[in-house]
């Protein structure tokens, strides 16, 4: 059976990173590539037997395609730090790939928590992110933020279900999206006009609409209503930096 080299970016996740890593012991090789945490998360990284790798962090593609070539296998399967693989999944990419498929990568759906409860509606019910795939015919596109994938050759899908807790509590979320808004506005502003009230009132409400009542936010109950209450600001935030960048503010 071909081996599989585990990797695993992280950044003050002392919360998370344990049950991360427990969910790839099957993998040959485990590889945590830290970005110079603040809290514990080096130390309970240290407590497993795992390469433990240090890179000051410049966006997500850069620090993925910084560790992959260290991979001492070809398989690689990749997980955040507030993920988890469960069982069937574990076995599903073992069985996988000793049948030496020809697809060179695979999309996995993704299971989200948010507030306590799972989101079944509210944008996300489409997630998925390609997560295991071949060392040398993958590359991440170099993005400030959401970095994706690029494979040479054919794509397939996993049947089971990553299981992604996306929520720690509210201010971390609320600067996460605030984080995620500055990388946005540095993407988006080579390919963005003059900024009007298009930018700033119709997309946010928008996107409000779309999370809310398009992609059925509102049968999440509340986590639904705040989503699509953060995912409307997160628009509006987006707008807000690159107008203070282009000001010279930032």
């Amino acid at each position: 059976m071909p081996k599989i080299t585990a990797i695993i970016p992280t950044f003050n996740e002392e919360a998370n990173v344990a049950q991360a890593i427990e969910s790839v012991l099957f993998a040959d090789e485990i590889i945590v590539v830290d970005s110079y945490s603040t809290d514990r998360t080096v130390d309970i990284v240290k407590k497993y037997d795992v390469k433990l790798l240090q890179h000051a962090y410049e966006n997500s593609a850069a620090q993925k395609n910084w560790t992959i070539p260290q991979a001492s296998h070809e398989w690689i399967v990749l997980l955040d730090a507030d993920e988890v693989l469960p069982p069937a999944l574990q076995e599903e990419i073992r069985q996988t790939i000793a049948a030496q498929p020809k697809e060179v990568a695979f999309w996995m759906c993704r299971s989200n928590d948010f507030m306590g409860r799972r989101l079944r509606y509210s944008g996300w019910q489409g997630d998925k992110v390609i997560r295991l795939f071949q060392r040398d015919k993958s590359r991440y596109e170099t993005k400030e933020v959401h970095a994706e994938l690029l494979a040479e050759g054919e794509v397939g899908y996993l049947k089971n279900r990553i299981h992604h807790n996306t929520y720690k509590d509210f201010d971390h979320y609320l600067n996460k999206v605030n984080r995620y808004a500055w990388w946005q506005a540095k993407d988006y502003d080579p390919k963005t006009g003059r900024l009007t009230a298009f930018h700033f009132l119709v997309k946010p409400f928008a996107r409000f609409i779309r999370h809310y009542i398009i992609k059925k936010g509102f049968l999440d109950g509340f986590p639904g209503f705040v989503i699509s209450c953060l995912s409307s600001y997160a628009i509006f935030s987006r707008y807000v930096k690159m107008w203070l960048i282009r000001k010279g503010l930032r």
